[in-house]
């Protein structure tokens, strides 16, 4: 080209989760079969759309309005509805036009970076989901800054870090929290909450609250959304009904703006963002207009209570299994359908194998992992090779400095979901010998 055309951030955006399918694939195609735990999609894992929902989904299909326009910020009687839910959860109190709907929160998040400031970071959580992480790396054509959620401590953050970070990087203009956590499936405490929203306050930062899964929260785990700590502190949160209903492909997700009337700035910026959703119009209508619908239906939140208990019990089945392997730590997750499995310091050697039967398979594997990759990757690889697993690998796949693997709890069958983590356990087990 005459001129250059590429972003300086492109080498920036990575994505782990579904870049590992192409891998599989090509392991798929030399004639191994693949179990696919990569992606945290419940309707691909064969989970059931309950027909009361699927019902209202085909009424709305008969509505000539669902196949017009929303105005930009969403449907209006959708976002009224979800500011009077979320009023009634006590904090903070919003109106309708502090919700801003997106196709999905992939969009939502993208749009959050690309309109920060080319000089404002965002810090988040390490391990970091990697739509945050490479949105906001490629945003500022940097590395993404991150504070730690410690394996040794449950996944508790580090706020010594974190506040020591942003101390040091002036640059930093707001937090990112992940509610419950992907991959880590950890809960922030309302204390934690509170004193992260305290940090914010002292430096004069916002607050980013990815709380896609706060539906997803297993009994016996206190959980609270940031609306209800939040107090005068500028901040987004930001939800969706992908995990819920559950419907990813609806690409149906909105974010709530909270106190853009302490801070001018924070209040442009926000208003950059509504600036930038009407320059494509809208976002998806079918799925706004489902949203009242379904959530106030006395049927919905019994319905997640059951999914819950079920997630909960295949975490439980998960650790008790991983939990005896030598060379990894685990923590049970409290909330959404993920769980990680972190290597000790120092038992990934970098010269260590899984047997390959399937020569054509043991040559590609040996190629891939001859060049420079993570030490979890190439377990990753030699898991694929070997048992056809194919799981995530944590440094490479969650911009963390921590070795893991991430696996799902979304295996509805309960023998096939033993059987693969116990694969999982045996794999470390020889992989680690």
């Amino acid at each position: 080209m005459r001129n250059t055309i590429t972003h300086p951030g492109a080498d920036e955006l990575v994505y782990e989760i579904r870049e590992i399918v192409e891998v599989a694939n090509q392991i798929k195609a030399l004639g191994q079969s693949i179990i696919w735990e990569n992606i945290g999609d419940p309707v691909a894992k064969g989970e059931t759309i309950p027909s009361w929902i699927k019902e209202y989904v085909a009424e709305a299909l008969k509505e000539d309005s669902t196949y017009g326009y929303s105005p930009t910020k969403g449907l209006l009687a959708t976002r009224e509805y979800i500011a009077k839910e979320r009023n009634l959860e006590g904090g903070i109190q919003i109106t309708a036009d502090d919700i801003l709907f997106f196709n999905g929160l992939g969009d939502a998040i993208a749009k959050i970076y690309e309109h920060l400031h080319p000089a404002a970071r965002v810090i988040g959580p390490n391990p970091a989901y990697p739509t945050h992480s490479s949105a906001e790396a490629a945003h500022a054509d940097s590395p993404h800054y991150t504070y730690s959620l410690d394996p040794r401590s449950g996944w508790q953050p580090d706020l010594a870090e974190l506040e020591r970070k942003i101390k040091e990087n002036p640059h930093i203009a707001g937090i990112l929290i992940v509610n419950p956590d992907n991959p880590t499936g950890f809960v922030y405490p309302p204390e934690i909450l509170k004193k992260i929203v305290a940090i914010a306050k002292e430096y004069k930062l916002f607050i980013v609250s990815d709380e896609i899964y706060s539906n997803l929260v297993y009994q016996g785990t206190p959980y609270c959304k940031l609306a209800a700590v939040i107090g005068d502190v500028p901040a987004i949160a930001m939800r969706g009904i992908s995990k819920e209903f559950p419907w990813p492909g609806g690409r149906c997700g909105w974010i709530e703006f909270y106190n853009r009337d302490k801070d001018e700035d924070f209040d442009r910026y926000c208003k950059s963002l509504i600036d930038a959703k009407m320059l494509e119009v809208c976002s998806t209508t079918l799925p706004q207009r489902l949203i009242p619908t379904v959530m106030s239906d006395a049927r919905y939140y019994p319905y997640l209570a059951e999914r819950n208990k079920r997630y909960q019990a295949r975490a439980d089945v998960a650790a008790k299994i991983l939990a005896d392997v030598p060379g990894l730590i685990v923590h049970k997750p409290q909330g959404a359908f993920y769980m990680t499995a972190v290597f000790k310091d120092g038992v990934l050697k970098g010269n260590q194998t899984l047997p390959i039967a399937n020569e054509k398979v043991d040559e590609l594997v040996k190629k891939l992992v001859a060049t420079d990759i993570k030490l979890d990757k190439q377990f990753v690889y030699y898991l694929l090779g070997s048992t056809g697993l194919c799981v995530v690998p944590l440094m490479g796949g969650f911009n963390s400095t921590f070795y893991g693997v991430r696996i799902t709890l979304l295996e509805p069958h309960e023998e096939t979901f033993v059987k693969n983590v116990t694969l999982l356990a045996q794999s470390v087990r020889t992989y680690l010998e």
